[in-house]
């Protein structure tokens, strides 16, 4: 199976202290680990929203120093924790993300589609700020989606949602990704999440790689 991303003696700060890492595509892969072992660090590195200080990480076989940020960010999105809402309605959210991206919007059938998927029945006239944080975090979720990159990487994706949303909306998003066969990487917290989804676990602890499994 090829590899998405290559990392090799990769250092970062005192955060993390990577020898190697070798991370599958069109697979789901979640890291795991205690609070502050660099897990998310690890995602905005492979984002390229920060830059290793020694090592290298390499994308489909070429280094990320050698990708424009730009384009890489198109291919490999990432949905923060606290993910930004823009001022506007549900529909403006949704629609943002393809003006970054340079591509035509879509039709509101597609966005209603995809508010389904995040289990998100909402008007798209709504006011996005009226939306609670769950909510939000579920619309930046679908504002991903849509967009169809190649990596999703997700930190956190279910700390906001209840666990019968959590269960829902990850069997819909994991199913979506397996089914346009794209690759998902995800930081999470969550024993049933890792145990339901996880094709690839790795676990970092103290910012090195503990465990790999899968």
């Amino acid at each position: 199976m090829a590899h998405m991303f290559t990392l090799r003696g990769l250092k970062y700060k005192e955060i993390l202290d990577i020898v190697e890492l070798d991370i599958h595509e069109h697979r789901i892969t979640c890291i795991v680990g205690e609070s502050g072992s660099g897990k998310t660090t690890l995602l905005r590195l492979l984002n390229h929203l920060i830059s290793c200080d020694e090592g290298e990480i390499w994308f489909q076989n070429t280094p990320l120093s050698k990708w424009d940020p730009v384009e890489l960010r198109r291919k490999v999105m990432m949905l923060s924790q606290m993910p930004a809402i823009f001022e506007g309605t549900v529909r403006d959210n949704l629609l943002i993300g393809f003006k970054f991206c340079e591509k035509p919007p879509v039709e509101d059938g597609q966005l209603l589609d995809v508010l389904k998927i995040v289990r998100l029945p909402k008007d798209l006239s709504q006011d996005s700020n009226s939306l609670s944080g769950g909510e939000k975090q579920r619309l930046a979720m679908a504002r991903v989606l849509l967009l169809g990159p190649q990596v999703f990487l997700l930190d956190e994706p279910s700390s906001a949602l209840d666990e019968e949303t959590t269960q829902f909306v990850m069997e819909q998003l994991v199913h979506h990704v397996k089914r346009l066969n794209k690759t998902m990487i995800m930081v999470t917290h969550s024993r049933a999440v890792v145990q339901a989804f996880a094709e690839h676990v790795v676990e970092i602890k103290k910012g090195k790689i503990v465990t790999r499994e899968g």
